[in-house]
């Protein structure tokens, strides 16, 4: 395991349940030796060069922007071992990091799609999540068979669509805990206490009619064309933190154009909600 983040330490103590031998692992921070002592008790903790050598299978759990310099450089130090299996957690992408050494190592994406705690908690969500993998079409099985024993499902993921498949997650994941965080920031300046009590039912029924019934689960007063709520919303948004006001503009002007592109609201109704959206920016 190189690197005892959020991801790598929980996905090697899942492949470690799953019987596999995890022979090393690097960390450099104390967040990260700490974890991989919770995590990964008795697995040394080696430099990422010893880590390397000492594994038939490396999994490389690094930050996106790492991984390219981090593969070339293992290769300019010769570090590799010749025939070994080496796979990458990053969602964004897909073989192309491996270029430099395409012809000594098997390698594999292979992209949890789930947000990680870094706790053991972790564990039990991976068996209800899928992996994007993407590899040589004569590592798929072994790639395949790393997810499932992990309790997990493999997604295959073309090279060419790896980008685009991290922008879908990044865009429902991380921008719904900004959008979460923020309507609870909402109800409190308003006094209104517990907001996490009040939004969850709402937000788990929204979530579920949305995953089921995509734009067709839209209801509130964009929908409705009620161009009035809206400008008193943006109204009442303009005294809090500098963020909410331009995201609840920006989410209800996306909101009107793909309720007008798909009949929901009326083209007139539509553009009544984006002019009134235009006035409350001047």
């Amino acid at each position: 395991m190189v690197g005892a983040g959020r991801v790598g330490a929980v996905l090697g103590a899942a492949l470690r349940s799953a019987g596999h031998e995890v022979v090393a692992v690097s960390a450099v921070s104390e967040e990260s030796r700490e974890r991989a002592d919770v995590l990964l008790p008795g697995v040394p903790v080696l430099p990422v060069p010893e880590v390397v050598q000492s594994a038939q299978l490396v999994l490389l759990a690094v930050p996106d922007d790492a991984l390219a310099d981090l593969v070339a450089g293992l290769h300019a130090t010769d570090t590799w071992v010749a025939g070994q299996l080496v796979a990458h957690t990053s969602g964004r992408h897909g073989l192309a990091p491996f270029a430099p050494v395409a012809d000594r190592l098997l390698p594999m994406a292979i992209h949890p799609a789930m947000t990680f705690t870094g706790t053991s908690l972790d564990l039990h969500r991976l068996t209800e999540c899928c992996f994007g993998i993407t590899t040589p079409e004569a590592l798929r099985p072994v790639a395949e068979a790393l997810v499932v024993e992990m309790g997990s499902e493999a997604v295959w993921v073309p090279e060419e669509a790896r980008g685009r498949y991290h922008a879908a997650l990044a865009h429902g994941s991380n921008h719904l805990v900004t959008l979460v965080a923020q309507a609870m920031e909402i109800l409190r300046s308003a006094g209104i206490e517990p907001a996490d009590h009040v939004l969850r039912p709402l937000l788990q029924a929204s979530l579920d009619n949305a995953l089921s019934s995509g734009d067709g689960a839209l209801t509130g007063p964009v929908a409705r064309g009620d161009a009035g709520t809206v400008a008193a919303h943006l109204s009442e948004l303009s005294s809090l933190s500098e963020d909410i006001g331009p995201a609840y503009r920006a989410q209800a002007r996306a909101t009107a154009l793909r309720a007008s592109r798909t009949g929901r609201l009326r083209k007139d109704a539509a553009q009544t909600i984006l002019t009134t959206l235009d006035e409350e920016t001047r």
